[in-house]
């Protein structure tokens, strides 16, 4: 449906994104420990998600996805990053998403408002499963850390 075209405008404009994200991260200043990490980092993570996310909506559960995701959490641990402003990051991905449709003049008419509805429902499915994984791999990393059995 429209959403297609939605999608295909996101990862052609993939660098415009990216770029406005890792700008939001930087200067957010919740995110005082995640804006430690360099330029390049920030903008890979938000250009991953955005140039994949046609292929990443349609099949949330991909292995790679998933295990990628996992990684970042372990990873973030391991940077001593606070998993609240790792959750946050991811946020401020999708908001950029949601930002660029909207400057794009896209939702004039029902079926375009109807589109732009779809693909909010289905990238804030999508963004919900990057969490889930994202702290299930922090949660890991805290639990081996502790010594503790993981689960």
């Amino acid at each position: 449906m429209l959403s297609h075209k939605l999608i295909r405008m996101i990862e052609e404009h993939w660098e415009a994104i990216a770029s406005r994200v890792g700008n939001r991260i930087r200067n957010d200043p919740r995110l005082h420990h995640i804006r430690s990490l360099p330029d390049s980092e920030l903008e890979d993570r938000a250009r991953e998600i955005v140039r994949n996310l046609g292929h990443w909506i349609s099949d949330t559960k991909d292995k790679q996805l998933v295990e990628r995701y996992e990684w970042i959490g372990r990873h973030r641990f391991q940077e001593s990053i606070p998993l609240h402003e790792t959750v946050h990051a991811l946020h401020l991905v999708k908001q950029g998403l949601f930002d660029f449709i909207r400057e794009q003049g896209v939702g004039q008419t029902p079926m375009e408002l109807y589109a732009e509805e779809e693909l909010e429902h289905v990238v804030g499915n999508f963004f919900d499963e990057l969490v889930y994984h994202m702290v299930h791999g922090y949660e890991g990393a805290v639990r081996k850390a502790a010594g503790l059995e993981i689960g």
